[in-house]
């Protein structure tokens, strides 16, 4: 068999088929370096569709990076509530201030300096620096690595870092003058052509006649990745607690997993309705107590497995808490995404508790 790969028709061919076929995003239309940096932090971990109405929230309250780092902690996580990953937006903030402070509001153009900002790495550096500015950098993420080890027929595991640093020298040389258009192709390619976790479209795809896997009809061994380790398994209880047509509250510690969100009681372990009434006695008096949904989170290395319940109270001892009504649930306090279930059903609670009293 003859296999062929030839640079620089790859690289015609993929453009030709991104000016043709690329998405419309709000962030890709108006690539602002602001924008820009926005989208790819939201895009860590996340859908494009789901990104989107964020994306286009987020773009309207916070229109600047002035604006971002002006923004109160509390209304910048509720901004943020339901993409998880809070650390992002946290990191995202302290960045404005530095930009605020040296750059004159405004993102810096330069790699280098951009890693110095807290929760730009390689990737995001490179894509903030080829797409808003025009340098022609790598922008050198998963999806970015998956379409070269397949092109080029590279077994190498993908996880080591090592490997990472020489696929970015290898893609470095790709680089044409148009580095913000191929950047982007190769990330459409990824995300639509040549993706992950099952057979890629290669009947689609612009270059397949460059792609050397495909050549030797080996594209879904490609790429290689040592298997993650197992998530260890945590069970849990929610308890929604109402009183006088509000829910209680409480926020998670300033540091670890899901730090400064708000959640429901949280207890470890499964608790059965007789110790739920046990664990209320000593600060109010049960009324009502019912059982709810099962529910699952996914972490990147464990599992909450929970099981709920909702306990309506009265005779409140103590009411320095955090008790929120309807509206505060919706538009104050971010609730982690874990809890998203029982967000839901404590709205609904809330709600039937006040048209009762209409």
């Amino acid at each position: 068999m003859n296999i062929t790969h030839n640079k620089e028709k790859m690289t015609k061919k993929l453009l030709s088929w991104y000016d043709a076929n690329k998405r419309s995003l709000p962030w890709r239309d108006h690539p602002s370096p602001y924008a820009v940096w926005v989208s790819e932090i939201m895009l860590q971990q996340t859908r494009v569709e789901a990104v989107k109405p964020y994306f286009n929230r987020f773009m309207q309250e916070l229109p600047t990076l002035q604006a971002l780092a002006e923004c109160e902690d509390d209304r910048l996580i509720k901004l943020w509530e339901g993409l998880g990953y809070y650390n992002r937006v946290r990191n995202m903030k302290k960045s404005a201030l530095i930009c605020m402070e040296r750059y004159h509001g405004q993102l810096p153009c330069e790699v280098a300096q951009l890693l110095q900002l807290p929760g730009i790495g390689l990737y995001t550096a490179g894509a903030i620096a080829s797409i808003a500015y025009r340098i022609p950098v790598c922008a050198v993420d998963g999806n970015v690595m998956r379409v070269f080890a397949r092109i080029l027929y590279l077994e190498d595991d993908i996880s080591s870092e090592a490997v990472k640093n020489k696929f970015r020298t290898i893609i470095q040389d790709y680089i044409p003058n148009r580095c913000d258009a191929y950047n982007q192709a190769l990330m459409e390619l990824g995300a639509l052509i040549c993706v992950p976790n099952g057979t890629p479209y290669c009947d689609r795809c612009p270059v397949s006649s460059e792609c050397i896997a495909y050549q030797r009809n080996d594209t879904t061994r490609l790429p290689l990745k040592k298997a993650k380790k197992q998530r260890t398994i945590e069970q849990h209880t929610v308890l929604i607690l109402l009183h006088q047509n509000k829910v209680h509250l409480m926020k998670r510690p300033t540091q670890g997993l899901l730090a400064d969100l708000y959640q429901f009681d949280f207890l470890e372990g499964y608790y059965t309705a007789n110790e739920i009434k046990k664990y209320c006695s000593t600060f109010a008096t049960m009324k009502r107590i019912e059982p709810l949904s099962a529910s699952k989170h996914i972490f990147t290395h464990k599992e909450w497995h929970m099981q709920g319940w909702l306990a309506v109270i009265d005779d409140l001892k103590y009411e320095n808490d955090i008790w929120c009504d309807q509206q505060d649930l919706m538009h104050t306090y971010a609730i982690a995404s874990a809890f998203h279930i029982y967000k839901d059903i404590a709205l609904q609670a809330l709600s039937g508790a006040e048209n009762n009293e209409s």
